[in-house]
């Protein structure tokens, strides 16, 4: 089938990041390579409902090294977002190296494609908050979200149309920059010292609900094969032309593993579905086996990513009735 999948707008895949090394200036977060800190280690595990992540880092250099560690989180737009979906930041974010909490803090950047807008925002008065919140959707915005966020004024309003800023038009009515939180901390690494670091949070997620079609995007944005397809088409057929279907889209930054030495010398990722039923489908190197009724794994060597992880979870909230689970055979 050609016809679109889903009834509303999408957000692009959110979620969140690899730790890389940075430097933090004036002008936002810029990465920067290290040849002295290995990233030896890393078990990755996503699902709809929780990101975690176990690194192991070694300093193979002869001294003490002490670097700025940024955990960014992929932009996303003000415009287009479910009012189902809570926003601005992902919930229980959390930080322990060697088994203790650590404290860091946050960074917000206002995009307009690869443009920082931040201080252009906050010279025209909008607080963070307005920022990172698109105003017109703060009466449906999750209620474990409880910033109070002013609406604009007309004066405010009048500034960001004039800057590009804010569209005035029926298709893009509201405001025109993305937003980006990034995590950041100081840490020490000792001479060929292990140091282990976890961060867990419930990501962004793309999320849709909608009547049972084909999506388009699977087979070029997900590498959806034969048997894939197949599996979909089956439940589609089933459910009918007015069955509902859920969507949910993680995306996770990997590219940023490459800031450390040799990349990722040991990676594995684990991806798990909410039910034994549920289609899931990703482009990724390497073979993935079949640890249980819920859960894939693939382990890699010496990885060094080329593209960031998108995740296309099928049916995730009605539970589909097919028995397949298929896992395709994905790709790189």
């Amino acid at each position: 089938m050609k016809n679109i999948i889903l009834a509303l707008a999408l957000l692009p895949a959110l979620a969140g990041a690899n730790d890389g090394v940075a430097g933090v200036s004036a002008g936002g977060i810029v990465f920067r390579k290290t040849d002295a800190i290995a990233m030896k280690k890393e078990v990755l595990n996503v699902s709809v409902k929780l990101i975690s992540v176990d690194y192991e880092f070694l300093n193979e250099s002869t001294r003490e090294v002490e670097e700025t560690i940024v955990f960014p989180l992929p932009a996303y737009p003000l415009l287009g977002l479910p009012i189902d979906s809570y926003y601005g930041q992902p919930q229980g974010f959390s930080i322990r190296v060697d088994g203790k909490p650590v404290s860091f803090t946050t960074r917000l950047v206002a995009l307009m494609g690869k443009k920082d807008v931040t201080a252009e925002l906050k010279r025209i008065g909008l607080s963070e908050a307005q920022i990172a919140y698109n105003p017109q959707f703060q009466d449906h915005a999750n209620p474990a979200v409880s910033v109070a966020i002013p609406a604009l004024t007309a004066v405010q309003k009048q500034r960001l149309v004039k800057a590009g800023l804010f569209g005035e038009r029926n298709d893009a009515n509201g405001p025109l920059w993305s937003a980006q939180v990034n995590y950041v901390w100081k840490q020490r690494f000792p001479v060929n010292q292990i140091v282990r670091v976890h961060h867990e949070y419930r990501p962004f997620t793309d999320k849709a609900f909608g009547t049972a079609q084909f999506d388009v995007d699977l087979p070029a944005d997900y590498c959806a094969d034969k048997a894939f397809i197949a599996a979909y088409n089956k439940m589609v057929k089933r459910k009918g032309a007015d069955g509902s279907f859920a969507v949910e889209k993680v995306g996770y930054i990997l590219k940023t593993g490459n800031t450390w030495k040799n990349g990722i010398e040991d990676f594995t990722l684990n991806v798990t579905k909410g039910a034994p039923e549920e289609l899931i489908s990703l482009c990724f190197p390497g073979k993935f086996k079949k640890m249980n009724a819920t859960t894939y794994q693939v382990r890699l060597q010496n990885f060094q990513p080329a593209k960031d992880l998108n995740i296309y979870f099928g049916d995730v909230a009605t539970g589909s009735d097919d028995n397949s689970g298929v896992m395709p055979a994905l790709t790189k």
